[in-house]
């Protein structure tokens, strides 16, 4: 498990203090004024989308996970539900307006952006579509969308951890 860098704060916000502290891996306390920041787990979704026994997938066109498989999501915004969050998601980066979600599971995960290490608790939620849609990428850190059959998925593929652990879950189950 990786910690968030001590380099988040190098000095306190409030104070400027220079003595800031990362305890337990997730809470800065500044010992001079008590100010103290909770590095707390962020919420991110994602979809299975099936067709028959085809999954949306994308290609990731960014770090982390450059050029490998993930399922299209993303982070939670604030005052925003997940299903609702899913589906703006999947609006923005598709061009797919899909609100009938299922929760499917959740997972641990690590997202490491620009230096900082986030966990995130990823919420799967599915839905199954009579047939294959237009898909139309809308969002820069995808490089392409497609349908993969489940029987032909390699899991190296996948990006993330939490992915992984949900398509096997998924794969497991339709067997």
């Amino acid at each position: 498990m990786q910690l968030p860098s001590p380099e988040i704060f190098r000095y306190c916000p409030n104070c400027k203090s220079e003595k800031i502290t990362l305890i337990e891996g997730a809470r800065f306390i500044c010992p001079h004024c008590q100010f103290t920041y909770f590095h707390n787990t962020a919420s991110a979704v994602a979809a299975v989308i099936l067709v028959q026994d085809e999954i949306l997938l994308t290609r990731r066109a960014n770090e982390p996970g450059k050029g490998k498989l993930d399922l299209p999501g993303g982070f939670v915004d604030h005052d925003e539900g997940l299903e609702q969050a899913l589906t703006r998601e999947i609006y923005e980066e598709l061009s797919l307006d899909i609100e009938n979600w299922h929760y499917f599971a959740s997972f641990p995960n690590q997202y490491l952006y620009k230096n900082v290490n986030y966990h995130t608790c990823d919420t799967i939620f599915v839905t199954t579509l009579p047939q294959k849609p237009r898909l139309s990428i809308q969002y820069s850190e995808i490089a392409q969308a497609q349908f993969y059959s489940l029987a032909s998925l390699t899991i190296d593929e996948i990006a993330f951890d939490s992915v992984r652990s949900a398509i096997k879950k998924l794969l497991t189950r339709k067997k």
